[in-house]
Parts: C-alpha cells; sequence; structure tokens
C-alpha cells in the first residue's frame, strides 16, 4: 500500500526538530524507520507531518562521559553493535543489539529510535532497564533526564509529550560484568516471544551483583529483582541459580496470543533466565 499525504520536513538541529513537533502536533518522528514505514505503508498510522531527523548530526555516536557512556538517539544498531567502548563497558547492548532484525535493518535502524518506539517485544528497553539506563529528552523547555524504568509507560507508550524528541542515552559503565542475552523465537529474525538480557558481576565464585530484564512478559520491560536479590551473594551454579531463576515470573504480566498462552511464557521466563545467568557467569 501507499502511505497517505504528509508534509515532510528535515530539520538539522534538535532546536529545529522541537520548534517543527511543536508546531505540527499531529507529526510523527522518523529515525531509522524500521517502525514507522511499514505502519505508514499499512495505513495504521496517517499522520499530517512526518518530521525525519535523520539530518541532526548531533545525535549520532557514542561517547565516554566518565562513569557512563552516552549512545546518541540517532546511532545505529550496526554502530552501536561494534563500538569498542560499548563493548568494553556494556557489553549487554551490544549481545542483545546483534539479535535485532538482519543486517539491512540493523543498518538502517536506529539505538533511540528502537527505544522511543517501545514495543514490549523490542530487544532493548528490557536491556536499557536492566542496566539503569536514562533517557535524555529535548523539549521546548529545554532538556530532562527521565530513568528508564520510567520512560516505559505502556504498549508503545514513553514518557515523551508530543513536542518532545529523545536525543541520547546515557548508561552507567558495567566494566568487568558478564552478559548475555537469551532470546526466544520461533521463526530467525522475528521479534522475541520472551527473552531475557542478564549482567553479572562476579567476586570469586560467587555473584556479587546482578541486574536482569525482561522481554516481552508485560507491556513494559521488567527488571526481575525477585531474581536480582536471589542472586546476590550465591555460588554461580546450575542449582543455585535455577532456584532463582525460578523466581523471574513474578509481578509479570505476559499476553496469550498465537504464540503462546501466559503460563507458557512464564515458563520461557524461567527458562529463559536460568541460561542467560548462567552464561552472563561463564558457567552455562
Amino acid at each position: 500500500m501507499i502511505p497517505a499525504a504528509f508534509e515532510y520536513f528535515t530539520p538539522t538541529s534538535v532546536d529545529e526538530a522541537v520548534a517543527l513537533l511543536r508546531e505540527h502536533s499531529d507529526a510523527k518522528v522518523l529515525a531509522g524507520g524500521q517502525s514507522l514505514m511499514p505502519v505508514l505503508r499499512l495505513r495504521l498510522a496517517a499522520p499530517e507531518s512526518i518530521v525525519d531527523i535523520g539530518k541532526i548530526d548531533d545525535l549520532r555516536g557514542v561517547r565516554d562521559d566518565g562513569d557512563a557512556l552516552v549512545i546518541g538517539a540517532m546511532t545505529s544498531h550496526s554502530t552501536v553493535q561494534s563500538d569498542p567502548l560499548v563493548g568494553e563497558h556494556a557489553r549487554l547492548i551490544s549481545l542483545a543489539t546483534a539479535t535485532i532484525g538482519d543486517p539491512q535493518v540493523r543498518h538502517r535502524g536506529t539505538f533511540g529510535g528502537s527505544l522511543a518506539h517501545a514495543d514490549p517485544a523490542g530487544d532493548l528497553p528490557a536491556v536499557a532497564v536492566a542496566l539503569d539506563a536514562s533517557f535524555v529528552i529535548a523539549g521546548a523547555e529545554g532538556r530532562r533526564t527521565v530513568a528508564a524504568g520510567d520512560f516505559f509507560q505502556g504498549v508503545f507508550s514513553t514518557a515523551l509529550a508530543e513536542d518532545e524528541l529523545l536525543v541520547e542515552v546515557r548508561v552507567p559503565k558495567y566494566t568487568g560484568w558478564g552478559a548475555h542475552y537469551e532470546k526466544f523465537n520461533r521463526v530467525a529474525q522475528q521479534w522475541s516471544i520472551v527473552a531475557v538480557a542478564a549482567a553479572v558481576r562476579l567476586d570469586g565464585d560467587s555473584i556479587a551483583e546482578a541486574r536482569v530484564g525482561l522481554t516481552n512478559m508485560g507491556s513494559t520491560p521488567i527488571r526481575a529483582t525477585a531474581v536480582e536479590d536471589l542472586l546476590i551473594g550465591r555460588p554461580a551454579t546450575a542449582e543455585a541459580v535455577r532456584e532463582a531463576a525460578a523466581r523471574a515470573a513474578d509481578g509479570t504480566s505476559p499476553v496469550t496470543d498465537l504464540n503462546g498462552d501466559a503460563e507458557y511464557r512464564r515458563h520461557l521466563a524461567s527458562v529463559l533466565t536460568r541460561r542467560a545467568v548462567l552464561a552472563a557467569a561463564g558457567t552455562g
């Protein structure tokens, strides 16, 4: 199908983009287009205006900012995946990004676009929540920072106002941590039925700290705090991790659909959490 007619704008600065969003209340932001373009072609959305932020160079790149990495919203998945700073200090992001779509999607799709899309089955939101990332948002009144746990508010719903733009994501450094992203789908390059993001810091043979995020186990990404609490101070053995992973579905609300019912997803969450944590700890 052909999208409905719309006005097309190509700002070259964040301020210009925000001004356009403020002026055109029905506008949609176009980043990499991997989520928006199919929606437009199917006419599931028919905005009057499109604000293409692809020419805002300030929104691209990864930089070291002391105790955190800063990833520009328009940085492509492929750039994030191969960036040495991300690989050294936030390896979980590299691993999860490598599972997104195919090379073409990763070349065109953007880090910030995927997060702002807020698909419950998307791979990056659970990673952002697990790593305590924060989102820098630009609006007419200036910039504000929102924690990842507060950014995602529902299915395709975020803390972004209609006239605001996600400009960068700040990720604390997890240097020396083990990481793994365990994703289950029925068809290659498909959205996750369930996935688990795990980062683990070992102290000898024991788990000193753990971060676990769940993909597609509710309307927003979920931090598996019950699992984390049970892992801390325990040996990174199959038995100890299995006991903690049994609590992975606590506080979740998975849907029932053609891919499986809610109980099936709860079972998957436990199995995938065990695999992800053991792999992150290097004992799986």
